[in-house]
């Protein structure tokens, strides 16, 4: 399967990123130069074309995601997470029932790889697409029609929070984002993401060829009865 295909299908205006969390880099493959306001930001550069690795430390500037990712977390941001986590629960943006159920990496973090989808070394743990309604509609039918499609209800709060979900259930999972995901991605108002289990994605690849063709004839029929009506 071509690794820009789903982008082609799709229509994409950014080609899908793969996640992969690695016991060591691999060779080739350069840390992150600096680190990020957010492990999210992460997504955006590879999306942009980079291809890198990140260590635990480098993922610290966000205490939420480095929570989600299964990352130890020294005393300081721990601190901080704790004091986050406060902060939000006075505004009433989450309540500690959130919180505590939280998805959450638990095998331990040592490194996670980056790269544009085609670009990675080796399969990807998740896969994540930044699209818009109508492009994640038909990754949603696309699924269902695979077998892998979500069992629970679109993911808010925290973005992050949508990659231990999938690796979790091993099904596709979406997420309508973050105000910080969309502060550190530029993710626009219409757009939100879907992201896909690395094993999963030539057979989802295989459906959304079948979905898109179905769309493009239904269309055309349904067209066709508004302008007979």
């Amino acid at each position: 399967m071509q690794p820009n295909r789903i982008q082609q299908l799709l229509a994409l205006q950014y080609p899908p990123v793969t996640l992969s969390f690695r016991d060591q880099a691999p060779e080739g493959v350069s840390r992150i130069p600096g680190g990020a306001p957010a492990g999210c930001g992460y997504w955006k550069r590879a999306a942009e074309g980079e291809t890198f690795y990140t260590e635990a430390s480098d993922h610290y500037g966000c205490p939420v995601g480095a929570y989600t990712h299964g990352i130890e977390m020294p005393p300081e941001t721990a601190k901080e997470l704790e004091g986050l986590i406060g902060v939000m629960t006075d505004m009433e943006y989450v309540s500690m029932e959130d919180v505590q159920a939280l998805p959450r990496r638990t095998a331990p973090f040592r490194v996670a790889v980056y790269a544009p989808l085609g670009q990675g070394a080796g399969e990807a743990d998740v896969v994540l697409i930044r699209g818009n309604a109508r492009q994640n509609m038909l990754l949603a039918e696309a699924a269902h029609l695979a077998g892998i499609g979500s069992q629970s209800a679109a993911m808010g709060r925290p973005a992050c929070a949508v990659v231990p979900e999938t690796l979790r259930s091993g099904r596709t999972a979406t997420s309508l984002g973050c105000i910080g995901n969309r502060v550190y991605t530029g993710l626009a108002d219409d757009e939100f993401y879907f992201a896909i289990p690395g094993d999963r994605l030539d057979l989802l690849t295989e459906k959304l060829e079948t979905i898109v063709h179905a769309n493009q004839e239904l269309e055309k029929f349904h067209r066709g009865r508004v302008s007979a009506a």
